[in-house]
């Protein structure tokens, strides 16, 4: 049988009906938007964590003793001393490195301090301190060479004790073969080699040793 909306009873039920999906749509696309609120929230929510912990990582997580030095070499060039060797500080070592005629390689090693009239607390103030790597000259030289200071690789490339290359053997100063030099010379422009930078001079030893 068809039934005639126009009866009162009907058309009561019809409407009731009516309003009963609307508020269950209402309902559903309220917690819908507030499902999309939540989760922006809380993606909000880790982005200022991730941003604060890196924050926390450039300012305090380097040595109290690195941290003196570099606002102490930040004082000396002028810039703003907050203790982080950033793009900024090193963009103010390459300057003073170039007007004083040093190796212009952004890091504060012991001859930029130096010409600063600076004493470094570290052996190189970088961006990063070296943390995986050994700083044992000892026992890269053990690695390297058996510790031999006349130890010349097969293809004649890497000479002396530490394996000098020519271009990295006269990157600190030293002059004809490495391999020919005394011992305590080449001990000495290890010393300056792992000063300018750090042990990535030795990949492979310094990981091993």
């Amino acid at each position: 049988m068809r039934r005639d909306v126009a009866d009162e009873v009907l058309f009561r039920r019809s409407l009731r009906a009516s309003q009963a999906r609307r508020a269950a749509v209402a309902r559903r696309r309220k917690r819908e938007l507030m499902g999309r609120r939540g989760l922006a929230l809380a993606l909000a929510g880790l982005s200022f964590a991730a941003t604060g912990a890196l924050g926390q990582s450039a300012t305090t997580n380097a040595p109290t003793g690195q941290q003196s030095t570099v606002a102490a070499l930040q004082a000396k060039l002028g810039i703003a001393a907050d203790g982080v060797y950033g793009p900024q500080t090193r963009a103010a070592v390459r300057a003073f490195q170039q007007r004083n005629g040093l190796i212009v390689d952004g890091i504060a090693g012991p001859q930029t301090l130096a010409a600063l009239g600076l004493q470094a607390a570290t052996p190189q103030l970088t961006s990063a301190p070296v943390t995986s790597r050994t700083t044992n000259l000892a026992a890269i030289a053990q690695c390297e060479s058996n510790g031999n200071p006349a130890a010349i690789s097969s293809n004649g490339v890497y000479r002396g004790k530490y394996q000098f290359t020519r271009a990295s053997w006269a990157a600190v100063g030293g002059t004809g073969d490495p391999a020919a030099a005394s011992e305590a010379e080449q001990d000495q422009r290890a010393q300056a080699l792992m000063a300018k930078q750090g042990p990535t001079a030795w990949p492979h030893c310094s990981q091993v040793a």
